[in-house]
């Protein structure tokens, strides 16, 4: 067992030639699920660039072409791997609205063996995945939708998927603002809101 404070994962391409990372990302995670990922992550500076450093010596260990992310734990003072993943993750979904180049393009490009583009956040950014609700197993509804399409910066990405169950992932929203404790704030609201429900007939 490991005493974290916080789990956090960075995203990384690669093209043959050079490395980009992503800001770091701060995760957490409901019923061995990733719930919520924050961008940017609440450490401080020095454990961000470690992060980053370390991530970017695996993709270049890897030889990496395409997209990597690299999952850890941050503790008070140091940073621990857990598991990598190549592919774009779904923690990095925030990076389709939040970024100049979201993880999706970056690894096209990637494996293209095109140019890399910026990783850099525009604004800050927060996904919230949408599970299916507990007790909830059928044709799926998006109880609420329309509430949080009325909300500003807020982006729902539903992935087709006909029938729910309980902790299904059925799709994620995104949130976009300048301070990132205000999109934490209304991140929360639309967890309060949006309910992945099964259709009452």
């Amino acid at each position: 067992f490991v005493n974290f404070d916080l789990e956090i994962s960075v995203i990384v391409s690669g093209n043959g030639k050079d490395v980009t990372v992503f800001p770091v990302q701060e995760n957490i995670h409901r019923n061995n699920i990733l719930s919520k990922t924050i961008v940017p992550a609440r450490i401080s500076e020095s454990l961000a660039d470690k992060a980053k450093s370390m991530a970017v010596r695996i993709a270049e260990q890897l030889k990496l072409s395409g997209t990597l992310c690299v999952e850890m734990f941050a503790t008070a003072d140091d940073i621990i791997v857990n598991e990598i993943a190549p592919r774009p993750h779904n923690s990095g979904h925030y990076s389709i609205e939040a970024a100049y180049t979201n993880q999706f393009e970056q690894h096209l490009r990637a494996i293209l063996g095109l140019p890399l583009g910026s990783t850099q956040s525009k604004v800050a950014g927060v996904m919230v995945n949408l599970v299916g609700a507990e007790g909830e197993q059928g044709e799926v509804v998006y109880e609420n939708i329309a509430q949080i399409l009325a909300m500003e910066g807020v982006t729902p990405h539903i992935y087709g998927k006909k029938e729910t169950r309980p902790f299904r992932k059925m799709g994620h929203v995104t949130i976009v603002n300048p301070e990132v404790a205000q999109a934490r704030a209304i991140a929360e609201q639309v967890k309060r809101t949006i309910r992945v429900i099964a259709l009452k007939k």
